[in-house]
């Protein structure tokens, strides 16, 4: 579950992204978040994600309240979250298969577990048969089919979807949303930030517009809202609010170095770390990536069963 009671975020330069924002997001929904640039779409995903904590108010997702969430506790509370990026975010010099693998292996999973369960997320998205390709063999639509199924490989209760249909094709876009609804369809709860009229209208979920830092609708479906794609205006049918000029909450795909940094850590901070040995090499694909970095200090289970320090 997802709760903000009386939300605001106020950035040092005295800009007001968040006033008092107020909703619930109930286990199993799916819900599309729409609002036009720089209206505080990214500052809400930065507060999911536990990257920014608001000036006011509170926020509580999955039994975490984040308002008290202490450091160390950041990375377990990112792990009951699923994260795809408009951008896709895959390793460049791995293969499919390791670029999933990896969301486990970063976790300390074993690669007995990681064989048995990244074969049935591919499959799930349709692409057992590109497990060994690299990234910049694939599709758009399929790099970011990979993207979704390494948000699903550790079982996350929640994917949190920010702009996943943007640098794909309109065919691609649907199967990619229509992917997502049958994952919600098993009890996975769904937040997707979107521009694509089109895509909310076809799947007609509950619609939460954000315009000036503030919820202006929260409509239980689709039929509700007006977007018009080709200049971007989001409208309720009683208003129509033109998109602002791109702001400081509005970034292109690879220029948000913060959330850049949230998945090249998988939630953990880069001066916390300590040597694990993952056993296959190989298995890790052909990288110079130091993976020390993407593990905490403390409680990491090793193959044995035992843990070291």
């Amino acid at each position: 579950m997802i709760e903000f009671k009386n939300v605001s975020k106020t950035y040092s330069n005295g800009t007001r992204a968040l006033k008092d924002v107020s909703l619930k997001i109930e286990d199993g929904e799916f819900v599309f978040i729409v609002g036009a640039s720089g209206a505080g779409k990214s500052t809400l995903l930065k507060i999911l994600m536990r990257e920014e904590v608001p000036s006011s108010g509170t926020v509580v997702i999955n039994n975490y309240n984040l308002n008290k969430l202490k450091k160390r506790e950041i990375p377990y509370f990112r792990r009951t979250l699923g994260i795809v990026f408009q951008d896709f975010r895959l390793i460049p010099n791995m293969s499919v298969f390791d670029n999933v693998a990896f969301a486990m292996r970063v976790i300390g999973a074993k690669e007995k577990e990681i064989r048995k369960r990244v074969p049935y997320l591919l499959s799930l998205v349709g692409l057992a048969s590109k497990a060994r390709n690299l990234p910049n063999e694939l599709s758009g639509g399929e790099q970011q089919r990979v993207a979704l199924a390494r948000a699903l490989v550790n079982n996350a209760k929640m994917i949190i979807a920010d702009e996943p249909t943007g640098n794909i094709d309109p065919e691609m876009s649907y199967e990619i949303v229509d992917l997502l609804d049958h994952i919600n369809a098993t009890g996975t709860t769904i937040v997707m930030v979107t521009h694509e009229h089109s895509l909310v209208k076809q799947f007609n979920h509950r619609v939460i517009k954000i315009d000036s830092g503030e919820v202006v609708a929260d409509m239980e479906d689709a039929e509700q809202i007006s977007v018009d794609v080709e200049t971007h205006q989001i409208s309720t049918e009683d208003e129509k609010t033109e998109e602002k000029s791109t702001g400081m909450f509005f970034y292109e795909p690879g220029t948000n170095k913060e959330s850049e940094d949230f998945f090249a850590t998988y939630g953990l901070d880069k001066e916390i770390g300590s040597s694990v040995d993952f056993g296959d090499s190989d298995a890790l694909g052909d990288t110079d990536i130091d993976y020390s970095i993407y593990l905490e200090d403390y409680e990491v289970k090793t193959e044995d069963g035992g843990e070291q320090q």
